[in-house]
């Protein structure tokens, strides 16, 4: 089949869209067209054939033009399928499925929960908005042949009233993370822990760098990512925590398995916010790959994955003082950090991997070829 993806916000090389579900349609013998908007001009990798929009300033502008834009390379594309990956463009799946065409939704996030998170709003705006967009959610939905879930929790919601609701979880791909050296804990040059993820508030960047300053063993925090917010970013680079810090930007995919590579334990410490409670955090599954130990927020699905695989430590991600003890305990015993980063490891290699996945993805496609 001939496939088109389209994104009005991610990056063309997202690790879901690109890397995972494009690459593994491709292989699988589909026609793969992946529409961004992200200004780099067009270009074909591994298979898959990228058109660029182009790239608006503003998130209006990505709403309200770009969002056009997408559409028309899109239906110039006149593909079998369409898989959306952005709310915004609900609307243009809603079009393309009057014209007689295939349509997938790919919700990344529980969309409505996340408004209820947006607490720069009031919270009847905040309930009114989550309800609006809960509601127009399913109204486009039940309209379109597939939901794609990227957590079983988001999967239910939609499965709820959608006959074809599938969970194909953000899982790592098998050994891409995987440097073939010793593990990171038995090298004494590894005097590090590494975060590496969009940067923000609520993904607890200021505990974890004044979690650096409570600690009591040599450690530096290899910090690969990018800040959502200026004002954070400025304020934590005046604590007392950061002189330990390693600020590396936006690493590519070498780039982060480098990082993994010469840490001892990898950090995911994100708010106790309402869409993170049932989410699966990618990069905790990442650092598993990568055969790290990790130190995690204390919900409860988190800590249902990491005691049964015996593969880290959960904390209170709001006490820096717990996240400084986890990485001080992993740090002083070693043995323990290498024998719960190799539990990550095998964990990922039975069950948390894409292999799993893409095999749900590609039913999902042959059922649509039907």
């Amino acid at each position: 089949m001939k496939v088109a993806h389209l994104t009005s916000a991610h990056p063309r090389l997202d690790t879901r869209i690109f890397h995972k579900q494009c690459r593994s349609l491709s292989a699988a013998g589909h026609r793969v067209h992946l529409v961004v908007a992200d200004g780099k001009g067009q270009e074909q990798r591994d298979g898959v054939d990228i058109l660029d929009a182009g790239q608006l300033p503003g998130r209006l502008n990505r709403v309200l033009r770009t969002t056009r834009r997408v559409e028309r390379l899109a239906r110039s594309l006149d593909a079998d399928v369409y898989h959306l990956h952005d709310p915004e463009l609900l609307p243009v799946g809603l079009r393309l499925k009057r014209q007689g065409k295939k349509v997938i939704y790919d919700a990344h996030e529980d969309l409505p929960r996340q408004v209820l998170a947006k607490h720069y709003l009031s919270a009847p705006a905040r309930r009114v908005m989550s309800r609006a967009v809960e509601g127009y959610q399913r109204h486009a939905c039940r309209r379109f042949d597939a939901v794609v879930a990227a957590t079983p929790h988001i999967r239910d919601l939609f499965g709820a009233f959608h006959p074809r609701a599938v969970d194909v979880n953000n899982f790592p791909l098998r050994d891409e993370l995987v440097a073939g050296e010793a593990p990171p804990a038995t090298r004494p040059e590894a005097a590090s822990v590494c975060y590496v993820g969009s940067i923000g508030s609520i993904r607890g960047i200021r505990e974890i760098v004044k979690a650096m300053e409570c600690l009591s063993s040599p450690c530096r925090l290899q910090l690969a990512g990018r800040f959502s917010e200026a004002n954070v970013e400025q304020e934590v680079q005046g604590y007392p925590g950061w002189s330990r810090v390693d600020a590396l930007g936006h690493l590519d995919r070498a780039g982060v398995r480098r990082v993994m590579t010469t840490a001892t334990a990898g950090l995911v410490t994100l708010h106790p916010v309402i869409n993170y409670l049932d989410a699966l955090p990618v990069k905790m599954f990442e650092y598993m790959s990568a055969g790290l130990p990790v130190i995690a927020s204390d919900f409860p699905l988190w800590r249902e994955i990491i005691t049964t695989s015996d593969c880290g430590l959960c904390v209170d991600p709001l006490d820096p003082s717990a996240i400084a003890e986890a990485i001080d305990y992993l740090l002083a015993h070693p043995e323990r950090a290498r024998e719960m980063g190799e539990n990550g490891q095998r964990a990922v290699a039975e069950r948390f991997n894409w292999a799993q996945e893409e095999r749900k993805l590609l039913d999902t496609y042959h059922a649509l070829s039907r």
